[in-house]
């Protein structure tokens, strides 16, 4: 696994193996019994060009990877837990699933892989199980693998996230985003582009160009 030095556990990990283990056992048997696990998926695919780049932060058990590399695009999932990891490759062989930390991103470990990104996909409250206080050195990190006219699709539980999860108001949400080099573009209530609404919020955000110390931060941890 790609591990970044000197980071505090994960409130994913302060859940224990048995978030992963229930995580993996509920969308298993929705794959089984042939339920819609791809509503991610599809708005995605719509903010992609043909044959996009695209990574997916937080892959847990590959579904939105294996959705839009089966409409044509090349995708790059990161999954810190090994046990999803190990799902991921198993249910959709195939599939690029690095075992990596979001913040363990780096050239090294993306290899010949796209070093940019059309798209970077960070859904199933991946935001609100981060490192405590990391969140806008991931923010930072995100915009800084963007390519010309990249967007972020990102989504997380206003309120009745699940255990161990962070409480992030949708204010303080945007103030960091800010902070980081990025802007929102629209705010919806769901990815079947619902109302906003103060129980879970799905955003689509860019580079805000005009932002030049936050473009900085982000280049560090490129270098």
């Amino acid at each position: 696994m790609s591990t970044p030095p000197s980071l505090p556990p994960t409130r994913w990990e302060q859940a224990g193996p048995e978030a992963a283990r229930g995580f993996g056992r509920k969308f298993a048997e929705l794959v089984a019994s042939g339920q819609d696990v791809d509503g991610e998926a599809r708005l995605a695919d719509t903010l992609l060009p043909r044959g996009g780049r695209v990574l997916d932060v937080g892959a847990g058990m590959g579904r939105v990877t294996a959705a839009l590399s089966a409409r044509g695009h090349t995708v790059v999932g990161l999954e810190p837990d090994l046990a999803l990891v190990e799902q991921a490759r198993s249910t959709y062989p195939g599939i690029d699933v690095l075992h990596s930390d979001v913040l363990g991103l780096d050239d090294e470990l993306l290899g010949e892989r796209p070093a940019e990104f059309d798209l970077v996909v960070v859904v199933g409250n991946v935001m609100v199980f981060l490192a405590e206080g990391t969140e806008r050195r991931v923010l930072s990190l995100l915009r800084s693998r963007l390519a010309p006219g990249g967007r972020v699709l990102l989504g997380f539980h206003l309120v009745g996230a699940p255990a161990h999860a962070r409480s992030y108001p949708a204010e303080e949400f945007v103030a960091e985003v800010e902070a980081c080099g990025l802007r929102v573009d629209a705010r919806f209530g769901s990815y079947e582009l619902h109302p906003a609404n103060e129980e879970y919020a799905v955003w689509v955000l860019s580079a805000d160009d005009a932002a030049a110390p936050s473009t900085e931060l982000g280049r560090a941890f490129r270098d």
